[in-house]
């Protein structure tokens, strides 16, 4: 694995490319390289939520609530590097909230995980599935842990409305007609182009 991770640092640039590249949010882009994620920051808040994650899952650890938490296996001010997990499939070509009651691939540590989150970590928004992969055992790991309520706020949400930073909404794409994730940056964005149409 150390081997893995050197060579991603050593061909960042190689790496990086539209063949990679799996995801993006509104503070990070996400390539994969076999079985890693690199989440490139393009934010100074994408850093900040990295930074946490690291923090997060070192405490996890500590208390041996890591099993289903995507380890962090390398960080800089430019990127995170952690394992990948398969996505979960969406409903009506969207996220949803998982039920932590019902649903089966929900382990024990992770609830203990989560809570411990929740309540000493200041973590933000746990349910949805978009935050989430699941392993080779089909139980969930939780993959994106970095947004705290502090973070979201304090930072995110101002830059949000001042159209810095992109929300994301579920609408028709004007150019291509199909119904998908748009990025607005702001309510004065007129843009609705989907990713795949150009638009980041």
């Amino acid at each position: 694995m150390k081997k893995d991770v050197n060579f991603i640092i050593n061909h960042l640039d190689d790496l990086l490319c539209e063949e990679s590249f799996i995801g993006i949010g509104s503070t990070r882009k996400v390539y994969r390289y076999k079985e890693f994620v690199i989440k490139k920051h393009l934010h100074e808040l994408g850093y900040k939520q990295s930074l946490n994650e690291q923090k997060i899952y070192q405490t996890l650890e500590a208390q041996n609530l890591s099993k289903h938490i995507a380890p962090v296996l390398y960080m800089d001010q430019h990127m995170i590097i952690q394992p990948y997990y398969k996505p979960l499939d969406l409903i009506n070509n969207d996220t949803y909230d998982l039920d932590f009651e019902k649903d089966d691939r929900i382990t024990n540590d992770l609830k203990k995980a989560l809570s411990l989150i929740d309540k000493e970590l200041d973590g933000f928004d746990f349910f949805d599935s978009s935050n989430y992969g699941s392993n080779e055992n089909g139980e969930l790991v939780l993959i994106d842990y970095g947004m705290t309520k502090k973070l979201y706020e304090n930072m995110w949400v101002p830059l949000a409305e001042e159209g810095i930073l992109p929300q994301i909404f579920i609408e028709k794409c004007q150019s291509c007609g199909l119904e998908k994730e748009l990025r607005i940056y702001g309510e004065h964005d007129t843009d609705r182009r989907c990713l795949a149409c150009g638009k980041e």
